[in-house]
Parts: structure tokens; C-alpha cells; sequence
């Protein structure tokens, strides 16, 4: 055979009909695709999986022992039924195999070996039909096909089995043969880190790292093996981060200086001081503003801690230098909000000279023509627009700035989009929770953050508590008695849920999974404290809670509307409108007014099937309370069993207001999203062995040592394996995604 390297296209080592299904599995092309596969974790052939608690609906692979083998036959139809029980020792798994009763003569009680299939239900019994298998005392398992002597059975036993991440059409005995097959092939791979770094860290030679973490003879190989991995996947990353950043820093953009009238004119007539945490927030995005490279920064602050002030400050600095600065909200009602409250804070004469516009998707239109004109003639120097904004009719004429309100509203794409239509614009992205790739990215040192922590003064706190219908429905129960003291007190209650009506969602909305550990929700607004055996009902909806909460007694002369992005552009600002000035009492609403919306005398949020909504989403809900002379409450109803990740995520928020904290919550419950892709969170992870939430201290280090070697040897003159790394990432631009964020 021909060399074959890390490079090798691997249907040329493997045979296509091995590589294809590998492809369309894991995206593998090449060895060092396959080889770089690691295992999720390892067994032995000597001790058993433990069968408790096995996740139904989930391809899982274990480690047991055949515990008996029966046969019946069909009832209905002609044919048999194998039924093999399998074992930990405590617990138990059915396999169950139709018409396949040949297999009875190798699954006999107390071999054992390794299976897997899709775990399923059947008369209360967990099972996996049809499950792929691999017997651990096959002849061919043993050292050269003997039997072997007590101390060779003992090795043999305790030698670690590698479990990989692996599909119904690629198990995992399937790829560490076929792994096994590449590594008897694979030629020397030479190390791209220096020598010096390899020693001085202690790591594994790469060559010696990648044969360990598949074929471990003992626990600390693969331990190692993983560590050396690991610590050079972090120092790679790094260094194709800090390259990217060097190379970003070239860029030239036009410098848009403090100083200018507008800025002071308007700091003169602010009638209040601003926070600490916002000078400081200030000045550091000024410096960024003047600089003649781009600005890519995160301001990252509590709710209501006056983030858009920051950021109005940063637009006026930008409309001094006659630029424009674009300002993206997730929905209309936040748009138009934030429209209405910089006219009001610029006052007549600024708001004249500055020419703020407002663009969204439903304007009548003559009034949008108008509005774009103004955008690419520069007589709009700040422009509040949804994602109309992104539309390719919209052109300005010097976008010097983009600022992304709530960033997690957004795709990756949606904000790049809004960047190209400026030459190398400045981008301000906010935030009170960061998304679980945000914090990521942070932590790899690519996002500069600002935080804001202080809040104005007189702002009072909110308390947030879990209702669990079916546990507690005398709780349940009263969440509605308590919202009717309130607006009895002359407050107003925000009530939320997670569709418009039944069976209709809310446009855009990233409800969670109803597998996410939810159970049946209770019947109605009564059901679960009629303590009653709760039918199941649709998710709660607008429609349904307006109709439920108008027709009961204790509801008689409440003032309550529904809100919701399926209503045309007049009919929500009437509503919300309504609402602001006190002649709604009671506003029944989806997420539409999740970020931004002010209404200080609001006082209760309720949010229904709280288990639907995010983290996120959940600590933004919560913030539309409590922001005037009274504390606010927020009740998270939901039907989410203890223990479930659903019920985590509400328990979560209710312990604990801080929107980093909460974000590191998230990021443990969801992991970090594709790093190098366009994923926002989830499962899908580019980074193999790294996780930021176990790997701080690590990536810190490691970006510290790629710093120094660049610093020594920018042209990586001394490490030419290294240099070729990242002239690829400059060739396929996979870390392009970062600077999407």
C-alpha cells in the first residue's frame, strides 16, 4: 500500500463500502477524520454496564452478560420470537429478535459482550429489538485464538474496550475495526508542535496519543492519550484564534472619535448620573469606536441595568463623524419601543438633527420608501429596524456601526448580513443572558466583553418561584388569586405562554423539546387545583388563556388583551400601548415582549408551561417586572417532572438572577453549540475532547503558550507543521463563524 497519512482519503484504505455509510454517519473523508473519532468512553470485557435507567428512544451500547434465552411463538401471525435477557448483575434488558431463533445457539447464558439498538418499551419491560451485538469470548477475541491461562484471561479482561459514538448503521465494534485496520496502515505522523512545548508539557508524541486513545492497554493510556489530545486541541484553536484576531487587526475601518457635539450635547441633558459599571462600559467602547480597526465586543448586562443607553451613547459618538449606526431588535414591539425611547431621549432637537428611522416589515409602502431613502441618503444616522433590516433593499450610505439587541434572537447569518452592509463596520452585540456559544467564544478570548453589573439606583429585586401544577395545585391555584390582589392594588400582570393558539406556535420561537422531561399538562387554568386526574391539553396558548381568564368570576371587571407577532403592526402597538398607560390590566402575550418592553408598574409575570422556554428566554421574561416603585414576582408554572433537564432550567432560574451564572447553567445543560460553525447550542460540538466548562484552566494555559510562540516566532518559522495548520484555516476559512457572533 501507498503511504497513508493523516490525509489519505480513507475509502482508499478502509474500501468504499466501509467508507460511505462512515461518511454519511460523521462526515468522514479523510484518516485523520476517523482516527481523530475518539472513543466516548471505555469498558471492559470484565465488567457489566449498569442497566438502571437507560434513556428510552436513544441508541445507547452496553456491557453485559446473557442471562437466559426463551423462544415463543407468535400469536397472531406465523413465526417465532427470541427473547434474550441480558444483565449488569442487579438489573435487566430484553433483546428481542423475530424469526431469528439461529442466534439462540451463540446468545447462550453467561457469554458477554458488548450491545447496541434503540432502547424501547414493551409491557413496562425496557428492550432493543433487533440490537446489533459483538460477543466478547469469540475465538478471535482472544490473544491468537486460545484459550488462554488465568493471568493471559485476567489481562485480557481488564484491557479497556473503547466505546465510540456511533449510529444504528455504524455501531461502535464497527468503527474500532475499522480504526484498527487504519492505525496497522497509518505511516509515522509527524508532530506539529515543537519539540521544546511537547516536553515541557509532558504530552504524548501525536502519533503515540492517537494509537493509545484507541488501543489502550491499561486506564492511564487512555487517560494520557486524551489529556495530550486535549491540551492539543486547545493550544491549535488557540492559535488559529490568535492568528485570526492578528490578522483581523490589520483591517481597516474609519475611526470614528469621541468628541463630537451631538454626544455631549446629549450627556448634558441627561437628568440622571450615569451607573459606574456604564461610564466604564462607555469609555471602553469609545476607545473601540476611535480605533481605525474594527470593533467586535459583547456588553453583557443585567436586566435593566441600561444597556441601551450604553449603546445610544456609542450611536451618538458614531453619528458625530456623520456615520450611521444600525440598530437590530428581535421583534416589532421592541423595535418600535426602542424607536419611541431614543426620540425621547434625544429630544426635539437632536432627534431633528439626527433623523432616527424606524423599519420594519409591515410598514404601508410609501412610508417604508420613505424610510429607506433617508437610510442611503445618510439623513438617518440611527436606524431601529427588525429584521427588515436585512432585506436587500436596504442600503446605507456610511454604516459605521451595527448593534444586535439580544443577540440569541438571532442567527449567526442574520448578523453577518447586517455587517456586510457596511465597509468593516464596528459590532456592538447585547445581551443580559449570553447563549451557550457566546460564553464559549469568551472563554476562547475572541469576544472582548464589557459587563454590566450595577443596576440604577432604586431599583428594587424580583423573586421567582417554581409552580408545579401537579405536584402543588393548591400553588397553582394561587398564582391567579394572587395576580387578582395585585391588579386589585392598581399593578398590572404580564401572563405568558408559549403559542398564539392551539397548535400554533409563536413565529421563530425555540420551544423545548416535548420529550425535554414535560409531562402531560394540566387541564385549563383550574385543572391541576381541582386536584383532579389532569387530561392532557394543548400547550397553553393566547387564545385559550384570554377566553379562560375573561369567563371566570374572579377575572369580572379586569381589563385583560392578548398580544402576539401574528397580529398586524397597529394592532400590537395599540395593545401594548394600552397596556403601558394602565387601561389594560392584564396582557396575555407569547414572547413578543420579551426583551426591551418597560412598563414600571408591572409587578407579576406568570409564564405557563414554563418548561417550553429556554433559560435565556426565561430570565428575560422575568426582567419585564419589577422595574418601578414596586418588587416584582415571577411564577414559573409548569408540569416538568423532578429531575427532568426541563424542570433544571426553571429551577435554575429561580435560584439565581445572575445572567452569567445562569448562561454557565445553560451551557453545562446544552454544551456549547458547533464552536466553528453556525450552531447556536446543542449537541453538535466541532471541539472533540474540549469542553469550556470543564476545560477553563486548560484553554487559558494554552492560549497563553500560543501567544508566547507567536510573539517569538511569528511566521512559525521554527514550527512548520503548525504554520501548514493554519494556512489551511485560511484556505477553508472554517473559523470565519467567529466573527459572526
Amino acid at each position: 500500500m501507498s503511504q497513508v497519512t493523516l490525509e489519505t482519503n480513507l475509502a482508499g484504505v478502509v474500501g468504499a463500502r466501509t467508507a460511505k455509510p462512515l461518511e454519511k454517519s460523521f462526515g468522514m473523508q479523510t484518516v485523520g477524520d476517523l482516527v481523530l473519532h475518539v472513543p466516548r468512553r471505555y469498558s471492559r470485557r470484565g465488567e457489566l454496564t449498569p442497566l438502571s435507567g437507560l434513556p428510552l428512544g436513544e441508541q445507547i451500547t452496553v456491557v453485559a452478560q446473557v442471562l437466559d434465552v426463551r423462544t415463543r411463538v407468535m400469536q397472531r401471525r406465523r413465526g417465532s420470537i427470541l427473547e434474550v435477557r441480558i444483565t449488569d448483575g442487579t438489573g435487566s434488558l430484553t433483546l428481542t429478535f423475530f424469526n431469528q431463533e439461529w442466534r439462540s445457539k451463540e446468545l447462550i447464558a453467561g457469554r458477554r459482550g458488548i450491545f447496541a439498538g434503540k432502547v424501547s418499551e414493551y409491557r413496562g419491560q425496557l428492550q432493543l429489538q433487533h440490537p446489533e451485538y459483538e460477543l466478547f469470548d469469540n475465538r478471535d477475541d482472544a490473544p491468537g485464538g486460545e484459550q488462554l491461562d488465568e493471568a493471559a484471561a485476567k489481562a485480557w479482561a481488564d484491557t479497556p474496550v473503547p466505546i465510540y459514538p456511533a449510529t444504528a448503521q455504524v455501531p461502535s465494534w464497527t468503527l474500532q475495526r475499522t480504526v484498527e485496520l487504519v492505525l496497522d496502515a497509518l505511516d509515522p505522523i509527524p508532530d506539529p508542535l515543537p519539540h521544546a512545548l511537547v516536553q515541557r508539557e509532558g504530552i504524548m508524541p501525536l502519533h503515540r496519543a492517537i494509537e493509545l486513545v484507541h488501543r489502550p492497554q491499561h486506564d492511564a493510556d487512555w487517560r494520557g492519550a486524551q489529556q495530550s489530545l486535549r491540551f492539543r486541541e486547545a493550544f491549535e484553536l488557540q492559535l488559529a484564534l490568535l492568528d485570526r484576531r492578528r490578522r483581523a487587526a490589520a483591517a481597516e475601518t474609519t475611526p470614528r472619535p469621541a468628541g463630537g457635539e451631538e454626544l455631549a450635547q446629549f450627556d448634558a441633558a441627561l437628568p440622571f448620573e450615569l451607573t459606574g459599571d456604564q461610564r466604564l462600559a462607555g469609555a471602553a467602547i469609545a476607545a473601540d469606536l476611535a480605533q481605525p480597526h474594527p470593533m467586535h465586543r459583547l456588553l453583557q448586562g443585567e436586566v435593566g441595568s441600561g444597556k441601551t443607553l450604553v449603546a445610544l451613547r456609542a450611536m451618538l459618538q458614531v453619528a458625530g463623524s456623520a456615520g450611521q449606526s444600525a440598530l437590530l431588535a428581535p421583534t416589532e414591539v421592541l423595535a418600535a419601543q426602542h424607536y419611541r425611547s431614543i426620540c425621547e431621549a434625544l429630544g426635539p432637537e437632536l432627534t431633528e438633527r439626527i433623523g432616527p428611522v424606524l423599519l420594519t416589515g409591515r410598514m404601508p409602502a410609501a412610508e417604508r420608501k420613505r424610510t429607506l431613502l433617508a437610510i442611503a441618503a445618510g439623513a438617518a444616522r440611527i436606524v431601529v429596524g427588525t429584521h427588515a433590516l436585512l432585506g436587500d433593499a436596504v442600503m446605507f450610505a456610511d454604516l459605521g456601526l451595527v448593534v444586535v439587541d439580544e443577540q440569541h434572537r438571532f442567527g449567526v447569518e442574520q448578523r453577518e448580513t447586517l455587517r456586510q452592509k457596511g465597509a468593516q463596520p464596528h459590532v456592538l452585540a447585547m445581551t443580559a443572558t449570553p447563549i451557550p456559544r457566546t460564553v464559549a467564544l469568551t472563554a476562547f478570548g475572541d469576544l472582548e466583553v464589557t459587563t454590566i453589573r450595577e443596576l440604577p439606583p432604586g431599583r428594587l429585586g424580583i423573586e421567582t418561584f417554581p409552580v408545579p401544577e401537579l405536584e402543588l395545585p393548591a400553588r397553582a391555584a394561587r398564582v391567579w388569586a394572587r395576580a387578582v390582589e395585585d391588579i386589585a392594588a392598581g399593578r398590572q400582570v404580564y401572563v405568558v405562554c408559549p403559542a398564539i393558539a392551539p397548535g400554533e406556535i409563536e413565529a421563530g420561537e425555540e420551544l423545548a423539546a416535548e420529550g425535554d422531561g414535560a409531562a402531560a399538562p394540566a387541564a385549563g387554568l383550574a385543572g391541576a387545583a381541582q386536584g383532579s386526574a389532569a387530561p392532557r391539553r394543548p400547550i397553553a396558548n393566547v387564545a385559550d388563556t384570554v377566553a379562560e381568564l375573561r369567563a371566570r368570576e374572579d377575572f369580572a371587571g379586569i381589563a385583560i388583551a392578548g398580544l402576539h407577532g401574528g397580529m398586524p403592526g397597529p394592532e400590537k402597538d395599540q395593545v401594548m400601548r394600552a397596556f403601558a398607560e394602565g387601561s389594560v390590566q392584564l396582557l396575555v402575550a407569547t414572547t413578543v415582549i420579551e426583551v426591551g418592553v418597560n412598563v414600571p408598574n408591572a409587578t407579576i409575570m406568570i409564564v405557563r408551561d414554563a418548561d417550553r422556554f429556554g433559560i435565556s428566554q426565561l430570565h428575560q421574561l422575568r426582567g419585564r417586572v419589577g422595574r418601578g416603585a414596586h418588587a416584582g414576582l415571577c411564577l414559573l408554572m409548569t408540569t416538568a417532572e423532578q429531575g427532568s433537564i426541563a424542570r433544571e432550567r426553571i429551577e435554575a432560574i429561580a435560584g439565581t438572577s445572575d445572567g452569567f451564572a445562569l448562561a454557565e447553567i445553560d451551557l453545562e445543560l446544552r454544551r456549547e453549540g458547533d464552536i466553528l460553525g453556525t450552531e447556536q447550542s446543542g449537541g453538535r460540538s466541532t471541539l472533540r475532547l474540549l469542553r469550556v466548562v470543564d476545560h477553563g484552566e486548560l484553554i487559558a494555559h494554552a492560549r497563553d503558550l500560543a501567544a508566547e510562540l507567536l510573539a517569538a516566532d511569528p511566521a512559525l518559522d521554527t514550527a512548520p507543521g503548525l504554520a501548514a495548520i493554519l494556512a489551511t484555516e485560511r484556505e477553508t476559512r472554517l473559523l470565519d463563524n467567529l466573527a459572526k457572533s
